[in-house]
């Protein structure tokens, strides 16, 4: 069995080119001529004369490799070309957390082409898994090497509902050149959030997003030595908020590590 990438020239037996129109027409009367009683005992003898003998694996990969598709399909595709099940080979391949999408199909008459796409990593899900850009979840063995995405954490179930949240969020934050970092949706339904630049917020059970945009409007009242002060906002407050200060900022010692501001 021949493992491919590109097209393939089948061979069979001593290495003769089979003429395909010939093995075309024999498959087509062995369907119309073969009696139904005899079926089992054709494929029973097909992986001797109707052996896969080709597999091509198409995909572009960074994570996944070739080999490890041939490793898992092996025992599925080392079978007979009728017997061979499809949808157990697509299902076999969807199993690998890297697949995001996998198209199986026979290639009359002795291949199997099979077309490979691979997950795109969107945002961190918890502390194992991730998250592609649609909100799906997919945990590979290993996801050390992406720290800098996002991460959002929350119950299952509510990765989609995240996402969106997170995207409405850096749409908002991006205005003043703020990104987020962390966003979680914890089990009291109360939502917190840290920027890249570390600052945190607690922002309760209301629409984040609403509350990040009156937030925004408070900034020019701040001015840029107290928003770079700031450590902790507390946004639970129905008219203003609670900012907690750095410990090695100048604010904490003159407004006593904690300062609540109307708005």
């Amino acid at each position: 069995m021949t493992w491919s990438g590109g097209y393939w020239k089948p061979v069979w037996g001593d290495g003769a080119v089979i003429d395909r129109l010939t093995v075309y027409m024999l498959g087509i009367t062995l369907l119309f001529v073969v009696p139904l009683s005899f079926w089992d005992e054709i494929k029973a003898l097909g992986k001797e004369w109707m052996p896969i003998r080709y597999v091509r694996v198409e995909g572009v990969f960074q994570h996944l490799g070739k080999e490890e598709i041939k490793e898992l399909l092996m025992p599925q595709v080392s079978t007979d070309f009728i017997s061979a099940d499809m949808k157990a080979i697509q299902d076999s391949v969807l199993s690998l957390p890297w697949v995001s999408k996998a198209e199986v199909k026979r290639i009359w008459p002795d291949a199997v082409d099979i077309v490979v796409y691979e997950q795109t990593p969107y945002v961190r899900w918890g502390e194992k898994s991730l998250l592609n850009e649609h909100g799906d979840v997919f945990s590979p063995e290993n996801i050390s090497e992406f720290g800098s995405l996002p991460l959002l954490s929350g119950a299952a179930g509510q990765e989609k509902r995240l996402l969106n949240k997170m995207k409405e969020l850096r749409t908002v934050l991006s205005e003043k050149s703020f990104d987020l970092s962390e966003l979680t949706l914890n089990e009291r339904r109360s939502w917190k959030m840290i920027l890249d630049n570390g600052m945190q917020f607690k922002l309760g059970n209301m629409d984040p997003a609403l509350i990040i945009e009156r937030f925004m409007k408070t900034l020019p009242l701040l001015g840029e030595e107290r928003i770079d002060a700031i450590s902790v906002i507390d946004m639970r407050y129905p008219n203003g908020f609670a900012v907690t200060w750095k410990l090695d900022s100048s604010l904490n010692r003159e407004e006593h590590f904690k300062t609540k501001i109307a708005i």
